[in-house]
C-alpha cells in the first residue's frame, strides 16, 4: 500500500500539469506550486514568531475550520497562523483572508518535503481540518513531537483505515496527538484501532460558523433587487444532476425567481446552467446592466452565481433551499448553510455519507426526493399557505443547527487545558 501511496505522490503533479494545458484548476494547482518553498523560506525567516499551522483541503473544510482558526487568533495573538490548501478551489478564495499571517498551498506530500516544510515553518501546533491524511507530513510531525489534531473529523466503516488492507492508512493515524470528532460512530471505529486515549466527541465546527455567518449577515444590494418580494428558490453547489432535476419546475413557474450557484464556475458549466434555465442571467452580467441609467427592463426569473463566496449569504434569501451534489455520485453538500436561516431544505437522493444531512432528514429539517417529479410534488406543498408542511420543516431546521453548537470552545478548552500553546 505505501508503494501505491508513493506511486499517487509522484503522479498526482504531472497529472495536473498535462491537465492543466485544458483545465484551469489544474494550471491553478501547478502555477500555485511554484517557487512555494522560496517564498515560505522569506517569510518565515523575517517572521520569528511562534507558528500554528492549519491545513484544509479546499474551501468547505476552510469554512469549517474558521471558527478555530478565528478563536486562536484573538486568544493566542502572539502566534503567527500559517494556512495551508491543497486545492485551488479554497486557496483562490481565501487567499487574502486577512486573520491568517501567511496563506499557502501545501507542497505534495513526500519525505523530503515534509522535513523541508517543518524546518522552515517550525510550528508549535499542527491542526488538520476534517480529513486530510498525508503520510509524510504526519510521520514526520510525530517524531518531532508537533502536536498534531485532527478537528471535526468524522470516519465510516467503508474507508480503508478499517479494511484488512489499510494498515498503511492505519499507521498514520497514529501519528495523530488527539481526534475531535463529530460524532459517536467515529469514536467507536477509532476505538477499535486502539486510538481511545486521543478521541473527544466535540461535534462539528461548522454549526458554529454557519451561525456565525447567520449573526453577522449583511445585505447584498444586487440581490435584495433580483429577489424584490418574489418567492425565491436558492439552489447552492449544483452540479449538471442537480439543475436537471430543477430546471423544469423552474421554467414552469415564471412568478418564482431563483439564484443558482453551480459547484464549479468554469465557462461550459455556467453556459450549461444558462441553457437549462430559460430566463436566466450571469450575476455579473446583471451587475452591469443595473448600472446602466436605462435598467427598467432587466427582470431575469434565474440568476447565475458566476463567482465563489458568496453562496452562505444567498441562503438568506430563500424561501425554499435546495442543496446540490444529492443527485450524484458524490452525494450533498453543506446542508447546515442553509438550514441555519430557518428554512425548507431539500436535498436529493444521495446524502448518506453525511451525519448532518441525515439527522435533519429524520427530524424533518431536510426532505430528501428521488427525482424531478417528486420535487415538484414537495415544492407545490411547501408553497401551499394551508399547508403545515413549510413551517414544521424550517422549525426543524433551525433547531437542529442551534442545538448543535459548541465544537470550537470543546477544542479551544483542550488546546488551553493541556497548555499546548502559551500566552
Amino acid at each position: 500500500m505505501k508503494i501505491l501511496y508513493q506511486l499517487f505522490i509522484y503522479l498526482y503533479p504531472k497529472a495536473a500539469w498535462l491537465l492543466g494545458w485544458k483545465n484551469e484548476k489544474a494550471r491553478k494547482w501547478v502555477i500555485g506550486r511554484r517557487g512555494l518553498f522560496k517564498t515560505l523560506s522569506t517569510y518565515f525567516y523575517l517572521h520569528k514568531e511562534p507558528v500554528i499551522w492549519i491545513h484544509c483541503a479546499s474551501l468547505g473544510e476552510f469554512e469549517q475550520g474558521r471558527p478555530i482558526l478565528e478563536s486562536i487568533k484573538k486568544q493566542y495573538p502572539n502566534y503567527r497562523i500559517l494556512l495551508t490548501f491543497f486545492s485551488p478551489s479554497g486557496y483562490e478564495v481565501c487567499k487574502n483572508y486577512p486573520l491568517a499571517d501567511y496563506i499557502s498551498y501545501l507542497p505534495m506530500d513526500s519525505p523530503s518535503n515534509a522535513v523541508r516544510f517543518l524546518n522552515i515553518v517550525q510550528p508549535s501546533l499542527i491542526l488538520f481540518i476534517k480529513y486530510e491524511f498525508w503520510h509524510f507530513y504526519c510521520k514526520e510531525a510525530a517524531e518531532r513531537k508537533i502536536p498534531l489534531l485532527l478537528a471535526s473529523g468524522i470516519f465510516r466503516e467503508d474507508q480503508i483505515f478499517f479494511k484488512w488492507y489499510g494498515k498503511f492508512y492505519r499507521n498514520i493515524l497514529h501519528s495523530f496527538s488527539h481526534f475531535f470528532l463529530q460524532d459517536e460512530q467515529s469514536a467507536v471505529l477509532l476505538k477499535k484501532l486502539g486510538l481511545q486515549e486521543k478521541i473527544v466527541i466535540s461535534g462539528d465546527t461548522r454549526f458554529d460558523r454557519v451561525l456565525e455567518i447567520a449573526a453577522q449577515f449583511a445585505p447584498i444590494s444586487f440581490i435584495d433587487t433580483f429577489c424584490k418580494e418574489a418567492i425565491t428558490i436558492v439552489a447552492g453547489s449544483t452540479w449538471t444532476e442537480d439543475d436537471e432535476e430543477l430546471d423544469h419546475f423552474i421554467n414552469k413557474h415564471p412568478a418564482i425567481k431563483c439564484i443558482i450557484a453551480p459547484h464549479e464556475i468554469e465557462a461550459e458549466r455556467l453556459k450549461e446552467c444558462l441553457t437549462l434555465y430559460k430566463r436566466s442571467m450571469l450575476l455579473s452580467e446583471y451587475e452591469k446592466t443595473l448600472q446602466l441609467a436605462d435598467n427598467n427592463q432587466v427582470d431575469p426569473q434565474v440568476l447565475i452565481i458566476d463567482n465563489y463566496g458568496m453562496l452562505t449569504r444567498l441562503y438568506h434569501y430563500a424561501t425554499i433551499s435546495l442543496v446540490g451534489g444529492g443527485f450524484g455520485g458524490d452525494g450533498v453538500h453543506n446542508v447546515l448553510e442553509a438550514a441555519v436561516y430557518g428554512k425548507p431544505v431539500i436535498i436529493g437522493p444521495v446524502y448518506e455519507k453525511y451525519i448532518e444531512a441525515v439527522d435533519l432528514v429524520e427530524n424533518g429539517g431536510c426532505i430528501s426526493v428521488e427525482n424531478a417529479l417528486e420535487l415538484e410534488e414537495i415544492l407545490n406543498q411547501l408553497l401551499n399557505p394551508k399547508d403545515p408542511l413549510y413551517y414544521q420543516s424550517a422549525k426543524a431546521a433551525k433547531d437542529y443547527v442551534y442545538a448543535n453548537a459548541g465544537a470550537t470552545n470543546k477544542i479551544l478548552n483542550h488546546i488551553q487545558a493541556n497548555r499546548l500553546l502559551t500566552n
